[in-house]
């Protein structure tokens, strides 16, 4: 426990106690990202656009068919949130310049390390710290890639005394789990109320209020946004955080703010917000079901018979994006779409 974060994080439970799971998440992943790039065999996880460009091309086409479909309007935006190092990006602004759409480019990222990596490779993008300062003026095509897992998630967990935040205490040297104080049942999905003891259930109060502020201004100037991340569709009880430190699974409350915590996302939570607003929801669907729609395997044949000597490789990074043993399951794609726009590709 060398680092000034854990320093701080023990200062804080010493004068006032046990902190919940979602401040300790909070507080862990804004030091984790503000100091590192933790993206490919170097650092701490691979995510879908650094495995293959085909990722990045076929979410890029998606958007260029919607545009084209909606009367391919001007003064359209490209947004991304978590743009990791702007890989994604790249590739699908290459991908809609191929159909005559150049948006202006602006990325919600506070990470100078990442940053620095994304004006690398998209050197026009603008930069926020969050949605509240994105363009107001005209469509937006908004990109979450692996953004909402890392969001913090607060925990409750079913006692004998009822529902008890789940909080972070510190003893022993050690950071752990601990019970906090209890908690209203009008806090809990009606369905998990009665769950069984010490179930534990999760909820992201972040997450819902960036898709509700997005969704809004979906509705209100038009376009689209795709969410492709990990999770489920709720409600559904059982702990979900997790930390990856040099790609392997590590305890997620040791060393804070020197590995990667997320946790599953609440898809139909942020389907909820996107309604509300009046959008058209698509999905969740499997992210390789979502892929093979919009032609992955054409594209990878493609790629194979234009570089031979990458055929194996190519064939690799497609069966990791889409098969179900890979991301092709676990992860998923969202589609919140403007009410007066077309109905988005690769969703039955």
């Amino acid at each position: 426990m060398s680092s000034s974060l854990a320093a701080k994080l023990v200062r804080e439970i010493e004068r006032a106690g046990p902190i919940p799971v979602a401040q300790f998440m909070a507080e862990a992943n804004a030091h984790y990202y503000a100091t590192r790039d933790p993206l490919g065999a170097a650092g701490d996880f691979v995510t879908a656009p650094e495995i293959s460009q085909m990722f990045g091309e076929l979410v890029g086409l998606w958007l260029a068919d919607l545009w084209m479909r909606a009367g391919s309007p001007g003064n359209v935006h490209y947004i991304e949130l978590g743009p990791g190092r702007g890989t994604l990006a790249a590739d699908a602004l290459r991908a809609m310049r191929s159909v005559g759409l150049e948006p202006p480019v602006h990325f919600v990222e506070t990470s100078p390390a990442l940053r620095e990596a994304q004006a690398t490779r998209v050197p026009q993008a603008k930069w926020h710290d969050s949605v509240a300062t994105l363009p107001g003026d005209g469509p937006v095509f908004v990109v979450a890639n692996e953004f909402f897992d890392a969001l913090p998630v607060r925990q409750l967990v079913a006692s004998g005394t009822g529902w008890r935040e789940r909080t972070v205490a510190f003893a022993d040297g050690a950071f752990a789990p601990d019970l906090g104080d209890t908690v209203p049942d009008s806090l809990l999905p009606e369905a998990l109320v009665g769950a069984a003891m010490d179930t534990i259930v999760e909820s992201c109060p972040a997450a819902r209020a960036i898709c509700a502020e997005l969704s809004a201004r979906i509705a209100d100037q038009g376009g689209a946004a795709i969410v492709i991340d990990y999770g489920h569709q709720g409600p559904a009880a059982g702990d979900t955080l997790q930390a990856v430190r040099r790609h392997d699974y590590a305890d997620p409350f040791a060393d804070p703010g020197e590995r990667d915590l997320t946790a599953h996302v609440d898809f139909t939570a942020l389907a909820r917000e996107g309604r509300a607003a009046g959008l058209k929801v698509s999905g969740p669907a499997g992210q390789g079901e979502w892929l093979e729609r919009l032609g992955l395997s054409a594209r990878a044949s493609a790629l194979a018979a234009a570089q031979p000597a990458s055929a194996a490789e190519i064939a690799l990074a497609k069966d990791r994006l889409a098969g179900p043993d890979q991301m092709g399951t676990l992860f998923k794609a969202l589609a919140l779409v403007a009410p007066d726009w077309p109905d988005p590709e690769g969703f039955v």
